[in-house]
């Protein structure tokens, strides 16, 4: 069964993943503690072989041994290479969930297109929608353990309501060397077919809207299926179990805690006052060596994630509860074309019907929320310039051979004063102005506003000049 834990880390609090850490079901502690116990096992047998068993010669040489392990350890990409593939199982774990069929959109199209109160149209609903739900009990027996379990034989699924012992006997004669879970949609084709022919559906539209939705439906039975078929290329999972447990067995031997290198010592120098005569000293030599259990714990613990979640459809405690969705699915489709068919509450006035803006109540522990303004965009609160020139519209489309108009620089117009001269004014115009500069184009704006035509002329061609002056070297 899945564990869930949403509600306990609904909120951000002090310790709020510590909560997790004392769980049973579902944790890492039930998933690794086996081999996690068998790496204690062997280490203690190694350390305990090293201090009481061998001579001096042999403890040399096993030392000798340990710092080969433990520098040839180091050498094994195991981070990258774990990190990579536990990532691609866990987007493979997600994508098979989404896989999953539901007959949720299909159920709504079947209680909207196929009509009739009596008998024959309630029939023909019903009919439809156990075809899909068999579909999906025939695929799910393919690729789950729990619900092969549930429904061992075709008799099982029979005596389930899944499907009725006539249909068992055309399923089974119908040869065929591949799985068979499209059959079932092959028979709501062939009586959708029909009931567009009697006219329980009433144009072709609603018929190409149904079998669009079965064809959806269809669609993640057998991307399902294909899940289960193609798995992660054996070599690659070879590869990460070989790594992981090579570089643990390396760890056994070389994290031992083993006499120092001949000539690594340095002689001991005179101590100052109050100096600690431990400072050079070597490594501790501890029995028990937490930082190599932690890199256990954590190494060994991914890849025992990515072993659990590779196949989600097993009995391990977070693989999916397939079972009690083939129960779910029956029982909304068979209410969704049943009983819900046509069975429509009176359509009254809202509660909101003659105000003009719908605001609805807030509790005592949520009203602070409604004095939150609302959102209007990153753009809405932006500070513009208060220069009227830059709020000035101009013409985006080119003219003959017009300059642009000189602007203020926004970088320079933080430094410099409201009424200081933009730098794009050529320096001829610059020493003679008075208060604010009027730049060609502000003139020329001015000038068409006036009804003066010559001088808006006159402006243009002192503009054009002063620009040619001021380009020659």
């Amino acid at each position: 069964m899945t564990v869930s834990y949403t509600l306990k880390v609904a909120e951000a609090r002090l310790g709020g993943f510590s909560s997790l850490l004392l769980r049973w079901r579902g944790s890492i502690y039930k998933l690794l503690y086996k081999e996690f116990l068998l790496f204690i096992a062997l280490y203690a047998l190694l350390s305990i072989i090293y201090r009481l068993l061998l001579t001096q010669e042999q403890r040399h040489v096993y030392a000798q041994v340990a710092r080969y392990c433990n520098r040839s350890a180091d050498l094994i990409p195991l981070s990258f290479v774990l990190g990579f593939y536990v990532t691609l199982v866990v987007n493979r774990w997600w994508a098979q969930y989404t896989s999953i069929p539901l007959p949720d959109q299909l159920m709504c199209v079947i209680s909207a297109s196929v009509h009739g109160v009596d008998q024959r149209g309630r029939l023909l609903r019903r009919t439809l929608i156990r075809y899909a739900n068999l579909a999906s009990v025939l695929v799910l027996r393919s690729v789950s353990t729990r619900v092969l379990k549930r429904f061992p034989t075709m008799e099982h699924v029979v005596d389930a309501g899944f499907m009725s012992q006539e249909e068992r006997k055309k399923f089974e004669s119908l040869k065929s060397d591949f799985n068979k879970y499209w059959i079932p949609c092959v028979w709501f084709t062939n009586l959708a077919a029909q009931a567009r022919r009697d006219g329980r559906i009433r144009d072709d539209i609603a018929l190409c809207l149904l079998l669009e939705e079965l064809n959806k439906y269809r669609a993640k039975c057998s991307m399902l299926f294909h899940y289960d078929w193609i798995s992660i290329p054996l070599v690659y999972t070879q590869v990460v179990t070989i790594a992981v447990y090579s570089f643990f067995a390396l760890s056994l031997v070389g994290r031992q805690f083993v006499e120092p290198e001949a000539g690594r010592a340095k002689p001991q120098e005179p101590l100052e006052p109050g100096q600690e005569a431990a400072s050079t000293m070597g490594d501790l030599d501890m029995y028990v060596p937490l930082t190599t259990l932690l890199q256990f714990f954590f190494y060994a613990g991914w890849l025992k994630v990515a072993e659990q979640i590779i196949n989600p459809f097993g009995e391990d405690d977070d693989d999916f509860e397939t079972n009690q969705l083939i129960d779910r699915n029956l029982q909304v489709s068979l209410l969704s074309v049943d009983d819900m068919y046509q069975n429509l509450p009176p359509a009254e006035k809202d509660l909101y019907w003659d105000e003009d803006s719908a605001q609805p109540p807030y509790t005592v522990a949520t009203a602070a929320e409604a004095l939150r303004p609302s959102f209007l965009g990153s753009t809405f609160n932006l500070r513009m310039s208060d220069d009227p020139e830059q709020s000035v519209q101009v013409e985006a489309s080119p003219r003959s051979a017009r300059p642009l108009p000189a602007t203020q620089t926004p970088l320079l117009g933080r430094f410099l004063a409201a009424g200081a001269p933009s730098p794009a004014i050529s320096l001829r115009t610059f020493g003679r102005v008075r208060g604010t500069p009027w730049t060609p184009h502000v003139l020329r704006l001015r000038a068409e506003e006036s009804g003066d035509p010559e001088a808006a002329d006159r402006i243009e061609e002192a503009s054009v000049r002063s620009e040619d002056e001021a380009g020659e070297p």
